[in-house]
């Protein structure tokens, strides 16, 4: 609503604003003014502000502003939209496997990853790629492809050069043993011809050839990589991809780590996004592996820090397939430290807090902290509540279609780690066959203090099992972690279960003069 008072002589500015601030009291929507007649008007303009209703002096200027929340909203209700699961915590990726490939090449005193290497990086993290094997002379490039089958691609296996196509470093659609050994020779040749020539011959430049089958080109070239900005950190970019790359310069950034709404609206930015949807009777490509795809690969910047630049070019897709092509891989040297390289714009997903227990009954149990996906398991939680509970936890009676409303469940599952973290204990329920939460703990900081308030909540089919015990001792493990020096939490005194949960862990436990408890733990 804009309210626009105009300056008459029968007008009082300030007794209307005034006036408007009380009725604004009772009001359940946006407020705004338009105060017209500058000084005349300035004490009015001061009521108004005071009373937080932005006045302004001319009403297009307060429409303007309405239009900045609007978009503003708009653009929060997408971002916290529920996203899929992109990564099961069945199958995780090999995280360990993949830095011990980086950290090898950095021992050999190298920055670039050879295209096996790259490929073996990238299918750690569930990426697909191209079946590659690496042959040393022409007799084991031609039983290769004997193996594999023909039409093959050879390249050249180089640990210095990573543009293979600017010295005539590969060769497709090789059809036959006599085209693999010639493809073999003139590789060998070209580098001899246009490195070696010019003084600066080394012994990686030159270790044979990598084979692998001729993948059809149908479907769409993509380009996905990463580079370090200046303030930002590790950017990710996402657009056409293919040789063409640099001229069209159809693309877009986005920040490390993604989900599979941040990974969509990505996409969305660029021309590509269009035609990969299908056009002129084309069908689409799978969208939701694509972003499934980009959110992985987000999931490898974050966790391998010393990866300096990324590129996946081509990213071959289609109706029927995803493929990376060829990967560029370029790392930090030995003289950084793993712990020195850019950190992240925005704190990525803390595995170090995910672990597992076994309840009294026998119940595997997994605790960890909660995300963006998990807003439905939340809802069903929630379902399990009852009122008794929920009076406990909140202090006031709360309907469940407020509590389950996905406007306040976004605030919690999309968490700012570094402000707040919910621990939540899920397990497999063996009858419905998917997870369920059993229990949640919720820690946020204190804004201007080195302290934390936190919150058990459990669900009414597993009181007694130990869940509430467990959630704190990790908390309180989380806490230590973040270097907190103080927990607490505020309870009312005939909450006996969370009083008996503090006493354990060694928290002093409080009256305040409101008549409810506060428990403290110094860590």
């Amino acid at each position: 609503m804009l309210i626009i008072l105009t300056p008459q002589d029968m007008t009082d500015p300030t007794k209307t604003a005034e006036e408007l601030v009380r009725t604004a009291r009772n009001l359940d929507k946006p407020l705004l003014a338009s105060w017209m007649g500058g000084n005349g008007v300035s004490e009015g303009e001061r009521v108004l502000n005071r009373a937080n209703i932005p006045a302004f002096p001319y009403p297009d200027t307060a429409a303007r502003m309405f239009d900045y929340m609007a978009n503003y909203a708009a653009i929060l209700g997408r971002l916290y939209e529920t996203p899929m699961l992109a990564i099961d915590d069945e199958n995780p990726p090999d995280s360990q496997g993949a830095t011990e490939i980086i950290r090898a090449v950095r021992d050999s005193d190298r920055t670039v990853l050879t295209e096996y290497e790259s490929k073996k990086l990238l299918a750690a993290y569930g990426i697909p790629t191209v079946e590659t094997r690496i042959a040393e002379n022409e007799d084991q490039a031609v039983q290769i492809a004997n193996e594999i089958g023909y039409p093959v691609v050879v390249k050249l296996h180089s640990e210095t050069i990573t543009h293979k196509t600017d010295v005539g470093g590969v060769k497709l659609n090789l059809s036959g043993p006599d085209e693999v050994r010639n493809a073999f020779q003139e590789i060998e040749k070209a580098v001899k011809n246009r490195v070696w020539q010019s003084d600066t011959k080394t012994q990686g430049d030159f270790l044979g050839v990598t084979v692998q089958p001729m993948a059809s080109m149908e479907g769409y070239e993509l380009i996905l990589g990463s580079s370090i900005d200046p303030q930002f950190g590790p950017v990710i970019l996402f657009g056409m991809g293919g040789t063409l790359v640099e001229v069209f310069k159809d693309s877009a950034l986005g920040l490390p780590p993604l989900n599979t709404t941040l990974a969509r609206q990505m996409m969305e930015r660029t021309k590509i996004y269009t035609a990969l949807k299908g056009v002129r009777g084309v069908e689409s490509v799978n969208m939701d592996e694509l972003e499934q795809l980009l959110v992985r690969f987000s999931t490898l910047i974050s966790e391998q820090r010393c990866i300096k630049e990324l590129d996946i070019n081509p990213l071959l897709v289609s109706p029927q397939r995803l493929l990376a092509l060829d990967a560029r891989v370029l790392v930090y040297g030995p003289e950084v430290l793993e712990s020195a390289p850019p950190q992240l714009a925005i704190r990525p997903y803390p595995t170090q807090y995910v672990s597992h227990w076994t309840a009294k009954d026998g119940t595997p149990i997994t605790i960890r902290p909660i995300r963006a996906e998990d807003e439905p398991l939340i809802v069903k939680f929630h379902e399990t509540l009852s009122d008794r509970s929920v009076y406990l936890r909140y202090l006031h009676p709360m309907l469940l279609s407020d509590r389950a409303a996905h406007e306040r469940l976004s605030r919690i599952c999309h968490c700012d780690y570094e402000r707040e973290i919910t621990l939540i204990a899920d397990h497999a329920d063996a009858e419905e066959g998917q997870l369920r939460i059993l229990g949640a703990a919720r820690m946020t900081k204190l804004h201007g203090t080195n302290a934390a308030r936190f919150s058990v909540l459990i669900s009414d089919l597993c009181q007694g099992m130990g869940v509430g015990s467990i959630l704190l001792q990790r908390l309180i493990d989380v806490a230590r972690g973040e270097k907190l020096s103080r927990l607490e939490a505020i309870m009312t005194q005939d909450n006996q279960a969370m009083r008996n949960l503090c006493e354990q862990q060694g928290f002093h436990l409080t009256k305040q003069e409101d008549g409810m408890l506060r428990a403290e733990l110094e860590l």
